[in-house]
């Protein structure tokens, strides 16, 4: 039985991360406490079932905690994550703070230094799709961003089957439930600021493009990104466009994702024509993917949908853990 510890288990990834690890079968699930008032921050109702320690390395060693999930901001897992590899426990992070390859590359991105570079070359991008095996022997995984695992997932195959046209761009245009925005309050995701309301954020400068940069092996000039927040608790769903080569029909896209994603047991291909919506991955660990393709002028639609507090957060990282401790792979997820 893994023993698994939570840090930030009271944000929405976190309490996601909660309920899927206690109905895992091969878990026991710790909350980690790392703030100061933990005393005066009630755990609500539906945790008491896991065990309440610090987050601290003696505690972890104390516990015999085997791995730990980081849902936490990047500062605070950046703080945490040496802490928690000193006691011999696997890190899973689910913020931003290590899944860059350079201490540069993440000021660029996240406007702020990053305290651990050393740990940048340790980490490995928790992607199974894309990166199975060296998630398999990882002892730091990063977790990747919601929407960079929609985009990829669509992209990547493409650009590998060498059937995209990279100097028409290809857009994405993202959009994504509120909860994608963390729990913490603020103005921009009260209520009243997002019910009946729509609008875009972060245009051209998210710091998500650099994963999908990463992953993809495009470059930024090729790639246009656009987040929008719709007023929906979760659920991100993309809509990509690209300009093909080499393609006939939406049949011979479908062709390369079903031949890439052979055998994946969290993506599934939709029929030409055929398109996911978020009620179609709500609460789940998939990413599908529909494809329309038009023959005569090489104009390609890619719509890929995943839950983003599941397979964009919570169950990618359950999917990680479970491949770095040799489990199935779906375990705790299907």
């Amino acid at each position: 039985m893994i023993k698994a510890g939570i840090v930030g288990f009271r944000g929405y990834s976190g309490s996601d991360l909660v309920e899927i690890l206690r109905r895992h079968g091969g878990v026991t699930p710790y909350l980690l406490e790392h703030r100061a008032d933990a005393a005066d921050r009630p755990v609500p109702r539906c945790y008491q079932g896991p065990a309440r320690i610090a987050a601290t390395a003696e505690a972890a060693a104390e516990n015999g905690i085997n791995v730990v999930f980081l849902c936490t901001p990047p500062e605070v897992s950046m703080e945490l994550a040496p802490v928690f590899l000193g006691a011999g426990a696997t890190v899973v992070d689910l913020s931003g703070a290590f899944r860059l390859k350079s201490a540069a590359e993440y000021t660029r991105w996240y406007k702020e230094p990053h305290t651990q570079p050393e740990l940048l070359a340790e980490a490995v991008y928790g992607m199974p799709e894309l990166n199975r095996e060296g998630i398999a022997s990882a002892r730091l995984i990063s977790n990747p961003g919601c929407y960079p695992t929609a985009a990829s997932l669509a992209i990547a195959p493409l650009v590998a089957a060498g059937v995209v046209d990279l100097s028409a761009g290809i857009v994405c245009d993202a959009k994504s439930g509120v909860s994608g925005a963390g729990r913490k309050p603020s103005l921009k995701t009260s209520y009243c600021e997002v019910t009946e309301n729509f609008s875009a954020y972060s245009v051209l400068d998210h710091r998500h493009v650099a994963e999908v940069l990463m992953n993809t092996g495009i470059e930024l000039r090729s790639f246009s990104f656009t987040a929008q927040l719709i007023p929906a608790h979760r659920g991100i769903l993309e809509t990509i466009y690209f300009r093909g080569t080499g393609l006939s029909s939406a049949a011979d896209v479908v062709a390369i994702y079903e031949k890439r994603y052979a055998g994946e047991p969290f993506v599934r291909i939709y029929e030409p024509g055929k398109f996911p919506d978020l009620l179609s991955v709500a609460r789940t660990n998939f990413c599908d993917i529909g494809v329309a393709y038009d023959g005569s002028t090489g104009r390609g639609v890619v719509v890929s949908a995943i839950d983003n507090l599941v397979k964009g957060a919570a169950g990618q990282a359950v999917q990680n853990m479970n491949l770095a401790f040799g489990l199935p792979e779906t375990q705790g997820l299907l």
